[in-house]
């Protein structure tokens, strides 16, 4: 299970893929971006949108920042103008990262205990448990815009974990 390192490794990975993607995107134009590539979430801006969404409701349930309103279903839009995103996504990462370096280790062995709407009952979870999902589902979606940006002709940067620059 993960520890307060690994916490604060994958927050330094998430913000550094997050540049990467970002800026890779920032290359196309709205409509490029906005265009149905056929993931789940169709385009690049709402796979982007629904990460932001995301990682905010998680960050909500681990106390650091403020109930981000709407629902899955509506997380594809929380952006429509590209500039906003790109500025409260840099943002949500800082908050990420200041979030993993004040990380306790003790939390992460408590439970939690919340109503899940996409499960559509209460659920109780190790901390542990949440965070490696958090980190899970951010990478899964990145995965899917990083093929979409690919298929778009954009150019993101590598992936691969063990390239984490040091200061990322």
């Amino acid at each position: 299970m993960p520890t307060p390192d690994f916490v604060r490794m994958m927050a330094r990975y998430n913000a550094w893929q997050n540049r990467s993607l970002v800026e890779a995107a920032s290359g196309l134009d709205d409509a490029a971006r906005g265009q149905d590539r056929g993931a789940y979430f169709g385009s690049i801006a709402a796979t982007f949108n629904h990460l932001y969404w995301g990682d905010s409701i998680w960050m909500w349930r681990f106390g650091a920042v403020e109930r981000p309103g709407g629902t899955i279903a509506e997380s594809r839009h929380v952006f429509p103008v590209w500039a906003d995103f790109v500025a409260a996504r840099q943002q949500l990462d800082g908050v990420i990262l200041d979030w993993a370096e004040a990380l306790p280790p003790e939390w992460l062995a408590r439970e939690m205990r919340w109503f899940s709407n996409a499960a559509g009952r209460e659920v109780s979870r190790d901390h542990a448990l949440l965070v490696a999902h958090f980190f899970n589902h951010q990478t899964h979606h990145r995965g899917q815009i990083h093929a979409m940006l690919t298929a778009a002709g954009a150019k993101p940067d590598d992936t691969d974990l063990f390239l984490l620059p040091d200061r990322a």
